[in-house]
């Protein structure tokens, strides 16, 4: 085995695991606050990045001068759908709320292969091709860009939780919703604002993917599962678990390739899941309860 070849496909499974993590983030911010598992996640991501690109191709608007527009607008249009649909299923049987999720996704992507069409599509960015030397590693520049970015989001966005007013409001509704209810904290905009971050953070990540990868309508059902994988990985609900979580999914994957297809790469992350959960049934950074 070529030790270098298994170096770098380290290192670029790690660069994309901090992109994994930020996917997961919004999923288990959502799961954490609300108790409901957001099914249409991948769907909203994959709406993202065709829209970062229809403002690349059409006004030259390069992706990570949008991405502050895409986290706006999914957060924009996941707040709407919280309070809007999420907000009427919340204490109806899970079965109800898998439904109308599922749903939601299915819509999504059959408004963007209405919009956008069903083919691959992958504009040419400014660093698409670009990556540096680190002596006998290279690393591709548009991935490096994704990982620092995503784990600044992720950060400021842990940040924000535990340090503003709204945030410490979001904490306590997660932990104790009709203790919020009591002190007076308007639950249904706490949830709406939650949905709209989880959201806002997966549109990131889209916008992020598009220098990476090609986009197609029909993509966003795997990230949906790899992220919920991620999740459960780092423990329900917890955000340094969903960070650490993507970032050992992104190497398990990037390494399994070297033994496997790069079809059944989720084979690795779904066996590692099985092993941790085997030692830790709350996952990494989860509660005991």
């Amino acid at each position: 085995m070529n030790f270098e070849l298994v170096l770098q496909l380290a290192l670029q499974g790690f660069l994309m695991g901090g992109v994994y993590g930020l996917i997961a983030l919004g999923l288990s911010l959502i799961f954490g606050v609300m108790r409901v598992i957001n099914f249409a996640h991948g769907e909203m991501m994959v709406f993202a990045m065709f829209l970062t690109i229809t403002f690349l191709v059409s006004w030259g608007i390069d992706p990570y001068f949008f991405l502050p527009i895409s986290a706006a607008v999914m957060f924009g249009i996941g707040y709407g759908i919280q309070r809007i649909f999420v907000n009427r299923i919340l204490d109806m049987p899970e079965a109800m709320q898998v439904l109308v999720l599922v749903g939601m996704g299915i819509i999504f992507e059959n408004s963007t292969l209405m919009i956008w069409g069903g083919s691959d599509i992958s504009p040419k960015t400014s660093l698409a091709l670009s990556s540096i030397r680190l002596g006998f590693l290279t690393v591709d520049v548009p991935r490096l860009i994704a990982f620092v970015l995503a784990i600044l989001i992720t950060l400021m966005v842990i940040l924000f939780l535990k340090k503003t007013s709204i945030g410490k409001t979001i904490r306590a509704a997660a932990d104790n919703r009709f203790g919020a209810l009591i002190v007076g904290a308007h639950i249904n905009r706490v949830y709406g604002f939650c949905f709209g971050i989880g959201a806002a953070c997966v549109g990131a990540a889209g916008t992020l993917l598009v220098p990476l990868m090609p986009a197609k309508a029909t993509m966003g059902a795997p990230y949906t599962l790899i992220s919920f994988v991620i999740v459960i990985l780092g423990g329900m609900g917890s955000l340094i678990g969903a960070l650490v979580g993507g970032l050992i999914i992104g190497v398990a994957e990037s390494l399994g390739t070297v033994f496997l297809p790069s079809s059944m790469k989720q084979v690795v992350s779904f066996s590692i899941m099985i092993i941790i959960l085997l030692f830790r049934p709350q996952g990494l950074f989860g509660g005991k309860g």
